[in-house]
Formats: C-alpha cells, sequence, structure tokens
C-alpha cells in the first residue's frame, strides 16, 4: 500500500466543507438561527428558548443582519477558489502556501459554528485544518510548488 498524502486528503476534505458551508450559508440567509442560542437561554412554555441578554451581539449580527452568514459564504468561496484553481493562479504563491488554507480554514471554522446551519462545515472545516497541519509537519510539497519554483512573474 502507498503512503497517504496528507495535503491532497486535507484538500477533498476541504472542498467538501467548503461547498457545505456556502451551502449553509446561503439557507442561513433565509432560516436564520444563532446556534449557541441555548447557553444561558431561558425556556419558556411558548415559544421554546429565549436567548440569554449577553447573547444579543450575535443575534444582531446572525437573525437581524445576517452578516456572519455572508461572510461565511464569501469565506467558502475564497477557500474554493484556491482549492479548485484556474490554471493561472496555480502559479501564484498564494496557491501553493498550505499555511495560508490553515488560517482561511480556521477562519471558516469560526465563521460557521454560530450559526445553526454551518455546524457541519465547521467540523469538517476543522478536520480539513488539522490535516494541512499534519501535512505541514511533515514537510510535504506540493508538485505544482515544485515545478513552479524561482518562476517568478513569468506567465
Amino acid at each position: 500500500m502507498g503512503n497517504l498524502i496528507w495535503h491532497e486528503y486535507s484538500r477533498f476534505v476541504s472542498i467538501t466543507a467548503s461547498v457545505y458551508a456556502v451551502w449553509a450559508s446561503f439557507f442561513g440567509l433565509i432560516y436564520r438561527k444563532f446556534f449557541w442560542d441555548f447557553v444561558g437561554g431561558t425556556l419558556r412554555d411558548p415559544g421554546g428558548i429565549q436567548p440569554a441578554p449577553g447573547a444579543a451581539l450575535f443575534i444582531t449580527l446572525i437573525v437581524k443582519a445576517p452578516v456572519v452568514p455572508i461572510i461565511s459564504m464569501v469565506l467558502g468561496m475564497a477557500i474554493l477558489a484556491i482549492e479548485l484553481p484556474a490554471p493561472m493562479v496555480k502559479q501564484l504563491s498564494i496557491y501553493r502556501s498550505l499555511p495560508l488554507r490553515v488560517i482561511l480554514l480556521l477562519f471558516q471554522v469560526f465563521f460557521t459554528i454560530l450559526f445553526y446551519q454551518g455546524t457541519n462545515a465547521a467540523i469538517w472545516s476543522l478536520i480539513a485544518a488539522g490535516c494541512y497541519i499534519r501535512a505541514i509537519s511533515l514537510g510535504e510539497v506540493m508538485e505544482e510548488a515544485k515545478a513552479n519554483r524561482g518562476k517568478g512573474g513569468e506567465v
């Protein structure tokens, strides 16, 4: 059996998580719900869980004005643009940077865990970030990075 190429595995997981994040953000725009409203909330007989007063900022950014789902959607599309690039993007250093992908995935985890529809995307983004960290710790280098090294601004 062969060796597992961690950055390829994490690329596929990242693509799946980012597609899920974009789709979940779309539904987060329609069905707005703050996921963590049960923490410190009050259970009322007619009406269900009423969020705690400390969650007012999150209610404003997710339910009243859907800023968090929009940021999550844009971030998911940006990650997809890096993971599934056009041929001209493969020559850029942003495509070859594994630490940048980890940072973007961790931001995606932060934003998607806040609204109800994005929790699965957050879990898979965290798994993809962990796999990218494993690839970095093993010293893996992308084949495109080896082929494009030293070409600079040539197009």
